[in-house]
This record gives C-alpha cells, structure tokens and sequence, in this order.
C-alpha cells in the first residue's frame, strides 16, 4: 500500500511539474520562437531559398563580327537556360557592365572569325567575373562547353547532306573548325575562393561587433538597472545613447583594422579599390550595425531575447541571405527581395568590389547612399524609443 501510494504521489508531482512547464514554455512567446520559429525558418531557408546551381546568368555577347557562322557559333548561350545573354555592340560597353556586376562574363567574337574558320583555327574570348569563384568556376564550365557543341553540330549537318555539293561547300569551314576558347578571369586571377570569402567575412565581423555585442551588453545595463541610474541624472538620452556608441564604434574599427591587415598579409587578397572609401564605407555600416543593436537591447531590455533577437535579425541573414555564401541572383524572387532589404547584402557588394575591382563609381555610391539612409533610421529609432521609455 505504502508503496502504491508513493507510485501515485510521485506521478501527480510528476504531472503538476510538466504542466508548470508546459504553461510556462506556453506563456513565454521566445522559447517557442526558438524550437519552432527557428528551426521552420532555417528549413525553408536552406531547402528552399538557397541554390548552388546557375540560372539566368547575365552574360554579354560581342559579335565583332555579324556573319552567319558567327551567330550560329553564340546561339547554343542563348538557348540555354543556364544565361541570360545580351547583345551588345562593343567591348567598352560590355567591360563597363561587368565592372558594375551587371553581366557576370563576356563572350567576344572576334572580326577575324570567318579567316580563322576558314583555315581551320577560329577563337573565341570569354572572360568571367570570378569575385565568386565557385559561380565563375561553373559559368566557364558551361559556357565552354555550350560553344565547343558548334563545331559538332556542324560536322553532323555536314554527315547528314552527303549529297548536296553546295551545302558541302557552304559548311566544309564549319565542319573542320577547331574552335578555341580563350578563357580568362577577371578580378580574381587566382581563382581562389579565399579571395571571396575573406570580403564577405568582414562584413560578419562587423556586424557581430557592432549588432549582436552591442545588443548583448546594452540588455546587461537594463536588466542591471546602470541605466536607469544614468536616466535620473540631468544628462539627455542623446548624451547617453552617444556616450554607448563611441566605444562599440571603436571596437568595431578596431576588428576592422585586424581584418584588413589578415586579408592583405595572412591571405593575400588585394586591394583594388580606394582605402579611404573602403574606411568610409565600414563606417557607415558600423554605424548601421550599432544602431541596430542599440534599438534591438531598448525593446526587449533582456539579455537573452536581445542576443537571440540580434542573431536572427542581424547575424544569421548577413550569413544566409546577404550574399557571403550563394548569389541572390539564383534564390526565389521572394528570398531575393529579403536580402535586398538587409544593409549588409550592399555592405557585402561595397566590400568585394573595392577589395577585387576597384573603385567602380556607380556602385559605390548608391551602396553608399543606402548604408547612409539605413544608419539615419535605425540611430534615429533607437534615439526615439530610448526618449520613450524614459518618459
């Protein structure tokens, strides 16, 4: 009997505790975001919105020579599904798109085509943005393969036609030509992706500096109670919030410093663009970034909902969706359109730009311009629920 009635004590404790928890678990939205929201989040993200493979990459075509057999020998890229091809009239004009990272290659058809065809020995130039190794890896992959199957298919009309004399005099040229595919890569002649990554891992340092630290040690303040203190005193929150800022800044540049000396001594990346404007810009992200922190620890004031909330809004989409590790350009229209509304997806092109192609004006500007606009509004955020709370 006794021992019947500890099995039945001991189950009702064991039932009213994992009610308790149950509600409790219930009662707190973050852990549900954590075991549900989150791992939902990362699925669709990693089985649906990023995709390794090519599709629709801009690809300009130059036909520095319009004859038929030119055409012909460029129609296998624009029947693929792998490019999106653009005839255009120069390579001056083509060279300025690749810089702005509107085409990702080039496929040049020289005027001598029809002679070197003629004598068994015609080329043809593609040149690859390879500032993503792995991406100018497959686009050359492709592209020389799509335009090696023009000499084939006209060795094989030519087998078929046995007969007609004409159509045998019309393709012997084409049937006997030896295509060559002069391949070169552009701002990453090593074609290593370290080149790649290291850019993009500035962009992470910065942001878990100014975002994720930031959130975190602010959240410790207000659970702390050290800012209340400071909110009794005659100094405006202004003072405070730039009083929190100056510090996180000047790790922040700190990190950046250490990052720029790894990347040029430790791996050997370049440094095409202009350092001034590369300063600049970090600026103007770091600015983002603790702004961003600083709004995320003033709305939940908790050190946990602020370093699981920098993570989710700051960190985990600067990894996945900015662009470090897979092109936008090959996810779902809906992931893309999230991706351009992250500042570190404009950080992230700023960087590789001035670290592998130099100072292409276009670009550096209007990144420059939204960083700016995204740094007013997230400071100017934190600065009015900041004023908020002390009211």
């Amino acid at each position: 009997m006794n021992a019947r009635q500890s099995a039945g004590g001991f189950a009702r404790r064991l039932i009213a505790l994992t009610r308790k928890e149950f509600r409790q678990l219930l009662r707190d939205s973050s852990n549900l975001a954590i075991g549900v929201a989150l791992p939902m989040m990362l699925i669709l993200i990693f089985g649906y919105g990023l995709s390794l493979d090519v599709k629709n990459a801009p690809i300009a075509i130059v036909l520095e020579d319009s004859s038929p057999a030119a055409m012909d020998a460029v129609s296998s890229l624009q029947l693929s599904p792998v490019f999106s091809p653009l005839l255009l009239p120069s390579m001056h004009e083509a060279e300025r798109l690749m810089q702005e990272r509107r085409v990702d290659g080039i496929v040049r058809v020289p005027s001598d085509f029809p002679r070197r065809l003629a004598s068994g020995d015609a080329r043809i130039q593609l040149l690859v943005h390879g500032s993503e190794a792995s991406r100018a890896s497959i686009i050359l992959n492709y592209a020389s393969a799509a335009l090696m199957q023009w000499p084939e298919r006209q060795a094989e009309r030519a087998a078929s036609r046995p007969g007609d004399a004409t159509g045998d005099a019309a393709l012997a040229p084409a049937a006997r030509a030896s295509i060559r595919i002069e391949q070169r890569m552009w701002f990453n002649a090593a074609n290593t992706s370290t080149w790649y990554l290291v850019p993009g891992l500035i962009v992470l340092v910065m942001t878990l500096v100014g975002a994720f630290l930031t959130a975190l040690v602010m959240a410790r303040e207000w659970e702390r109670g050290t800012l209340e203190a400071l909110f009794v005193s005659p100094v405006r929150p202004v003072e405070i919030l730039l009083a929190k800022i100056i510090p996180y800044f000047c790790v922040g540049m700190g990190g950046l410093a250490l990052c720029l000396l790894a990347a040029r001594f430790l791996f050997g990346v370049p440094m095409q663009g202009s350092l001034a404007v590369f300063l600049l810009s970090s600026m103007l992200y770091l600015f983002v970034a603790v702004g961003m922190g600083l709004l995320i620890s003033a709305i939940t004031r908790n050190q946990f909902l602020a370093s699981q909330a920098a993570l989710l809004s700051s960190f985990m989409p600067s990894v996945m969706l900015s662009g470090f590790l897979f092109d936008l350009r090959n996810v779902p229209a809906v992931i893309r359109y999230i991706g351009n509304l992250l500042p570190a997806t404009y950080f992230m092109e700023l960087m590789r730009t001035l670290f592998l192609a130099g100072n292409v004006w276009p670009l550096i500007l209007r990144d420059c311009a939204i960083l700016a606009a995204y740094a007013v509004l997230l400071l100017g955020l934190a600065r009015a629920v900041t004023r908020k709370r002390l009211d």
